[in-house]
Order: C-alpha cells, then structure tokens, then sequence
C-alpha cells in the first residue's frame, strides 16, 4: 500500500463540533500529504464552516444537499453520492461523519469495497429524552450498520465507546480516537466585555452551542433567573443561534434581564470563550463536545452536565464542576453560587490553566490515520 492515501470525508449537519471535527481532520490529512476529499451538505451549513473548509486547500470540495431527517430523498442522494465516487476514482477510505452521513456512506452494494469508517459525533440514542420506540429504531440501525456495513466505528470518548457496546457493536470493530483541538489564538477578552457591557470585575457565565433541546440552553436560562438575584455582578453569554432562539429570547424579555444575560451568534466560540470565567454546558447528551475541549485548552473552569465527554475534560472540584444531568435547576444553581466565590473560582481557574494543552489535534489526526492503515492494509 502507498504512503499517500486517497481519503474521502462526508458530513451532513455543517457546522458545531461535528463541522469543526471535519475541518481540522481534513486539513490535518491534507498537510500530512495525503488526498482529502470533502464532501458537505450546504442545507443547513454555516457559513464559516463554508469558508473555513474552502481555506483547507483540500484536493477536492464538493457540496451536496443532504437532509437531517429520514424520507424518500435519501435515495436520490445515496445516488448522486455514488455517481461523485464514480467521479472521484481510486480511494483508499471512505470516511462517513454523524448518522445521515454515516448511513449514506455505509450503504453499498456487496462484494469487495473500500473500507468504510463511521464517527457517529453521539449516537442518537444517547439522548435521555428519546422514547423507547425512538431508541429501538435508532438503536436496530446503528446496530445493523455497525455489525454489517462498518470496517471501523471511531468513537471520540470512552462514554461513547461503551455506548456503542451496549448497543451491541462488535468490540473489534470499534476504536477509541478522543476528539482534539487547535491551539487558541489570543483574544481580546475585554473588548468582547465591552461590547456587551460587562465590567472587568463582574462573574461572567458562558455558554457556546446550537440553541437546540440537545445543548438545554433553557436550563442554563432558567438557573440563570435564580441566580441573577442572589448575585447581582453575574452575568450570562450565550453564544448561538438555532431552533430555540426566539423562546430564549422571549424568556430573557420576560425575566427583565436584557442587561444581564447577553446573546449572540456572529463571535466564534474559541474566541468568546477567553472572555468567560467559567464555561457552562448543560446539555441533555454529548459525545465529546469541542466547546468542553476548547474551553480545557484554554484554562477555563468548566460547569458541566454529567454527559458523555465530561469526565474526560472535567476532575470534579479540581478544574471545574459536574452537575447531574436534570431540567431541575437546583443543583446547577447551587453550582454555579459556589463557583461564583472568589476564593473557588480562583483554585479552578488555576488547576485549569494547568491542564490546558492536554488535548490537540495533531493527536487526534495522527489516531485517526493509524485506524484508516489498519484496515487499507487488510
């Protein structure tokens, strides 16, 4: 087998940290001297997923609209993704990203094939609040294309690789690769402080993600309103748009905090993330998020929900602390109270700038390519 490989990289949901996944591993491969190309559905892409991956210098770029949801166009799209492998010719791997892409990529005629790789980036039955109906749906594919159509499954934390046991995948067939990021540039942390008004002095909250019922960007809102009177230097930015952004909105309206909890969607994430005193994610379920890892890199205590990836980025009580995963907002009130002390957040933050640098994504692009020799070689 030659040491270049001919890799091709498939996404659907363009954006987040599946999207920043993609990009960083594209063009990590890329300048490692092998051939990428990138295939990514333009119907729900954001923008600077768009011209990030355009800047990767990829061997190819190639948009196609896939849908999220399941229906009849899915094969009209499993058709136009065959005729572009047609296109394309010789590859070594063919590397399907979350579960449309994952599907399309999987789904193929048999006989001999290129190796096909998934990175599910959270099975979807890692959400708590699917129903059981959802779950054996969900669960009978993944299990499927995992036991039958899959070469290597790659999960990015541990929690998700004993997920995907439970569901039954071939042990043999899966492979741990922890998700890794770019080192943060410097950010003008006051400037971002300004432009929303909050003073150098006061505690500031963050929050960085989809405005969706995964990320529970409401919980945070509604433990936010307790707080708010209790600890009046607080202060609260959420950074992201989606499907809950008016309902967020009306909320802050409603509970009379415009000047205290702050929303936007146009500052990058690794950027925002250097003006916070603490990350707050209280999502309903993750695999690895990158805004836990981002916020590590940067040596910021984190708050977060017990989900898959916590422990992974998170010591409880050293760099940060985990809350159970509950739309009851008691518990990450009281958190977030404590770590509002002075004298706490000052022993996080350092135990935190300490750890950052732990994870990076020349790791986890040098991971990934050992897994893609594996099974080339075979």
């Amino acid at each position: 087998m030659a040491d270049r490989l001919r890799v091709l990289q498939v996404l659907e949901p363009s954006g987040g940290g599946s999207g920043r996944h993609f990009v960083d591993l594209c063009q990590g491969l890329q300048q490692a001297g092998h051939e990428v190309t990138a295939i990514y559905s333009p119907t729900r892409a954001e923008s600077r997923f768009v011209e990030e991956l355009a800047q990767a210098r990829l061997s190819k770029v190639i948009a196609l609209p896939m849908r999220r949801s399941v229906g009849p166009w899915d094969l009209s799209t499993w058709r136009q993704l065959q005729a572009i492998l047609r296109d394309v010719g010789r590859l070594d791997i063919i590397h399907g990203h979350s579960s449309k892409a994952g599907a399309l990529t999987r789904l193929r005629r048999p006989g001999r094939h290129v190796p096909r790789i998934y990175t599910p980036h959270a099975f979807r039955t890692m959400d708590p609040t699917l129903s059981a109906k959802g779950r054996a749906l969900y669960g009978g594919v993944e299990w499927l294309l995992g036991r039958y159509l899959s070469d290597r499954v790659i999960c990015v934390s541990k929690d998700e690789l004993e997920h995907a046991i439970r569901l039954g995948l071939p042990r043999e067939r899966l492979r741990l690769v922890i998700n890794g990021v770019t080192a943060p540039a410097p950010t003008n942390s006051h400037a971002i402080r300004r432009r929303f008004g909050i003073s150098v002095d006061a505690v500031l909250f963050g929050f960085i993600g989809r405005l969706s019922p995964q990320k529970a960007p409401e919980r945070l809102l509604n433990a936010f309103v307790r707080l708010a009177t209790e600890i009046p230097q607080a202060h609260l930015l959420m950074i992201g748009s989606g499907e809950l952004e008016s309902d967020i909105r009306h909320r802050i309206d409603t509970a009379g905090l415009a000047g205290r909890v702050h929303l936007a969607s146009d500052i990058p994430g690794s950027e925002a993330v250097g003006a916070f005193d603490v990350l707050v994610m209280p999502s309903r379920y993750e695999a690895m998020s990158y805004v836990m890892l981002e916020a590590a890199a940067a040596g910021k205590p984190m708050l977060l929900a017990d989900v898959g990836g916590a422990s992974t980025v998170l010591e409880h009580g050293v760099n940060g602390l985990l809350v159970p995963n509950s739309d009851d907002p008691t518990e990450l009130v009281s958190a977030m109270c404590t770590i509002a002390q002075p004298s706490v957040r000052q022993s996080l933050t350092e135990a935190a700038a300490a750890r950052a640098g732990r994870y990076r994504a020349e790791t986890m692009v040098v991971e990934t390519l050992a897994v893609y020799r594996e099974v080339a070689s075979n």
